[in-house]
């Protein structure tokens, strides 16, 4: 099943298919290791729901939600 990050749940996880965007949005996703193929891990998401916090590629990143709406993945069940 696929969905975009912003309609994850906590502790669900996915592998990257798409990143969408332009320019220096989808350049500086791409710099922070966002990149397809890579395993994503929802940890937390902030009381009213921006900004959501995932692991991936051993590290935590932070992003706020317009920018998980550009990033689509396969979810692992």
């Amino acid at each position: 099943m696929k969905k975009t990050l912003d309609k994850f749940k906590i502790g669900e996880s996915g592998v990257i298919i798409i990143v969408s965007g332009e320019g220096r949005f989808r350049r500086r996703l791409f710099d922070m290791g966002v990149t397809p193929g890579a395993e994503v891990l929802l940890q937390k998401r902030a009381p009213l729901g921006d900004p959501i916090q995932i692991y991936l590629r051993g590290y935590e990143l932070t992003l706020r939600k317009e920018e998980a709406k550009m990033i689509e993945l396969e979810v692992k069940e």
